[in-house]
């Protein structure tokens, strides 16, 4: 096995190439901020996000290299390097920041500021970058034949396979486009519905349906057959046992938390009213128990990378290096950020801690930091469990600020402003592990790349309050068409600490179903993330898993034309989710743009003169399913 003695970089210590140049700076915010919206929409619909990184550093090939007819890897590597921080830290921003709006809603108070949004994804970006700095040493260079890194790995494979061409990128800008019409047609249009939804009237309490959309398919050829199965099996056992035993034995009974009987729910939400007053809250707890497990599992390891780094940082030469591929950060410049991001958190009172409460947040912070890269090393960005983490912080920051007397609304906004912090810094010190990875394998300077992830951070989160304004301002997040799922849940956490509103009895239901599912040994997030979400998500997620089942089990392909098949649907798929994604964020600026008595987003609707309904709406699915097949194929057989 590969270790630091005998590695050899792409491109060596001792030649200097162009990497931190205009160029890739521009292209890069830009892919931030577009990247960022798109990962944005994708989580507040979805529940989950997608790895930036690879379709970045495919478009900047296509835009440096085929285009512009420059030549240098380590500039591409940059372009991905800031891309893909947009991703990150709109990720660590959904889950936890959306819960502000819906209580300042609720609460007739309108919505956070802009400057509260901003300062928030500052202090949790830039804290989440130079937290896994001082991490480089221990868990990229002396663990390099160990921790495999998975999506970092992949990356330099598709930037070292691009020194080929960047004809690649064409996959990426094929998928953007289809995504971007067929999202259009379904929602914008409304020619067919998005959703399709089928009451079982002879299995009552139960529902089967789907989200006909591009994004789903695509993340679920990423992912894979086994994330999407047990995804899809955590629905099963909530639409197809658990909502037909309560529907069963609850009858004509009020079961709390719902204020009226389980068959008046029925009668007037369907399935989905048994699913938003139950459901979610088993859900919840599977979900929260998934997340403390995984960390759990996880504590030896973290120990050790912990004391690694801490050597590291007691190095005096740390950051110094005169080796152009060993150069990092200096420890003064991040000790000075450090202790200046701790003060803005103490004096700018968008986050109401005092400096005991910032120096809290530094501690945990630096501590799930090193958990998320460490865990990233092992299982990829995809499995990360920032949620548990999330709410992890947020049970402990609840807690400590109601035994302080800062409870009601204050304390429940500083809760979240707290768990939004830590949950941008785990997201982030996970993309900036993976990027460094990178970077490690091609050769690029790491205090380059970690100055770039810093320009992402900011810019991404300058435009995150934006998009986060314009999406609640179109639909509002708890809606069908946001129903923000992460979000609500540590909402529903912050308010049950606070209130003991909670039906505690369902979430440790829901932590029970959890622990069996542990013992049995299947990986336990995805299972509970697809218990929590709406099962209409799974199915359309396993469809795209389906695919990818297809390719992997291909008879007759040598494992080399194989891999390559696999790239090319992954690079079409991660198209996909990014135009459907800006799409979305354009049709919430239709939403909101008033056209007469209507908006624009009402005059482009042509659902009341024709309306192909849900059978259009899974024949256009399985049109988008059998494009997905055709172009992979496609792709293949040029090469």
């Amino acid at each position: 096995m590969e270790n630091e003695k005998n590695f050899k970089p792409f491109v060596s210590a001792d030649k200097v190439v162009p990497e931190f140049t205009f160029t890739s700076i521009a292209i890069g915010i830009i892919l931030a901020i577009l990247f960022g919206g798109a990962n944005a929409y994708l989580g507040l619909r979805v529940g989950m996000t997608v790895s930036a990184s690879i379709p970045a550093a495919v478009i900047s090939m296509g835009i440096i290299r085929v285009i512009m007819k420059r030549d240098s890897i380590l500039e591409n590597n940059l372009v991905q390097t800031i891309g893909s921080a947009g991703e990150s830290l709109a990720a660590g921003a959904i889950f936890t920041m959306p819960a502000m709006f819906m209580w300042m809603q609720e609460w007739g108070e309108g919505s956070p500021s802009f400057v509260e949004m901003a300062v928030i994804g500052l202090c949790g970006g830039i804290l989440g970058v130079v937290f896994m700095i001082p991490l480089r040493k221990a868990l990229i260079v002396k663990e390099h034949g160990t921790l495999p890194y998975p999506e970092g790995t992949a990356c330099a494979e598709v930037l070292l396979a691009g020194e080929e061409g960047g004809e690649k990128s064409g996959g990426v800008f094929a998928g953007l486009g289809i995504a971007a019409a067929y999202k259009f047609i379904s929602d914008g249009l409304k020619l067919f519905p998005s959703e399709v939804h089928y009451e079982i009237s002879s299995y009552k309490g139960s529902a089967i349906g789907m989200d006909v959309l591009p994004a789903l398919a695509g993340v679920g050829y990423i992912c894979g057959p086994k994330i999407s199965a047990y995804m899809l099996s955590g629905g099963v056992l909530g639409w197809f046992v658990l909502m037909p035993l309560i529907a069963l034995f609850g009858a004509d009974t009020t079961l709390f938390p719902a204020t009226v009987p389980v068959n008046e729910l029925l009668s007037t939400g369907g399935a989905f009213g048994l699913w938003g007053n139950y459901i979610r809250y088993i859900g919840a707890g599977a979900v929260a128990a998934g997340g403390i497990i995984s960390l759990i599992k996880s504590l030896p390891l973290i120990v050790r990378t912990f004391g690694d780094a801490m050597k590291d940082y007691a190095k005096k030469d740390f950051g110094n290096s005169t080796i152009r591929t060993d150069h990092d950060m200096s420890m003064k410049t991040i000790l000075i950020i450090v202790i200046a991001i701790a003060f803005i958190m103490w004096l700018v009172p968008v986050i109401p801690v005092n400096l005991i409460g910032a120096l809290i947040i530094v501690v945990f912070g630096f501590f799930f930091a090193t958990v998320s890269a460490r865990m990233v090393g092992l299982v990829g960005s995809s499995n990360n469990p920032v949620s548990g983490m999330a709410i992890a912080t947020l049970l402990f920051s609840t807690l400590i600020l109601k035994a302080t007397g800062s409870t009601g609304h204050e304390g429940m906004l500083g809760a979240i402003a707290i768990g939004s912090i830590i949950c941008i810094i785990a997201a982030i010190a996970g993309d900036t592990s993976q990027d460094l990875k990178t970077g490690y394998i091609l050769g690029a300077t790491p205090y380059r790349q970690q100055y770039g992830e810093i320009i992402g951070v900011v810019v991404s989160a300058l435009a995150i309050g934006g998009v986060l304004y314009l999406l609640n301002a179109a639909w509002g997040y708890g809606s069908t068409e946001l129903p923000a799922p992460q979000a609500t849940l540590m909402k529903m956490v912050v308010e049950g600490v606070m209130g003991g509103n909670l039906p505690w009895n369902l979430v440790f239901v829901g932590v029970g179903i959890a622990i069996v599912v542990e013992i049995l040994g299947i990986p336990v997030l995805p299972f509970a993330v697809g218990l929590y979400l709406p099962i209409h998500l799974s199915t359309g997620i396993m469809a795209g898993g389906l695919v990818r089942l297809y390719f992997d089990k291909k008879k007759g392909l040598a494992e080399d034309k194989r891999k390559d098949l696999v790239e090319s649907g992954i690079l079409f798929s991660s198209g996909l989710i990014a135009g459907e994604g800006l799409v979305g964020i354009l049709l919430a600026v239709f939403a909101i743009i008033p056209i007469g008595a209507s908006t624009l987003g009402g005059v482009i609707d042509i659902s009341s003169k024709i309306s192909l309904g849900n059978i259009g709406g899974l024949v256009f699915f399985g049109l988008l399913i059998l494009i997905l097949l055709k172009f992979t194929l496609w792709r293949k057989i040029k090469k």
